[in-house]
């Protein structure tokens, strides 16, 4: 009988475990989500940590990128030092992909994955992970909601 895929399985201390959801489908992140949660993992997106605030229509991208930015960090400098989490739907650009690095460099921190399924509008992001090798490619045939076994396919198993 086979067990039960984990993808987080060898990023060592679990609850220290840093991740990044690029472009996945909702099944596939309820269901990684919902793993991370089991492990004590927190879950953050943009949209989430928007959620309470008053909504106002920025006047332009750069405003939208430079406001989703100055959450995000607000956010990042304001957890536990090396606190594990799970990010999605960010970084979605170039720029906030390159200022994230340079966050996590200065609290001498680093992610352990970045799972993606199809590059689509992340695909400078994919690629820039991608080039700093850690991105975890997909390649399998998963079932409808499941993560793709390629994320587990670079975990040891451990137990």
């Amino acid at each position: 009988m086979a067990g039960i895929s984990d993808p987080f399985i060898a990023s060592g201390a679990r609850a220290k475990a840093k991740f990044l959801l690029l472009d996945l489908p909702d099944s596939a992140v309820e269901t990684l989500v919902n793993q991370a949660r089991s492990l004590n993992i927190e879950h953050v997106s943009p949209a989430r940590l928007k959620g309470p605030e008053i909504s106002r229509r920025p006047a332009n991208a750069a405003a939208e990128e430079a406001a989703t930015l100055a959450l995000m960090r607000r956010w990042f400098f304001a957890r536990k030092p090396d606190a594990g989490f799970v990010l999605t739907d960010f970084p979605a650009t170039l720029l906030q992909a390159q200022v994230f690095d340079e966050w996590l460099e200065n609290r001498n921190e680093a992610l352990d994955t970045v799972f993606f399924t199809s590059s689509g509008s992340f695909a400078a992001v994919v690629e820039h992970y991608r080039t700093l090798g850690l991105l975890t490619e997909p390649g399998g045939s998963a079932g409808p909601g499941l993560p793709d076994p390629a994320f587990t396919s670079a975990s040891a198993a451990v137990n």
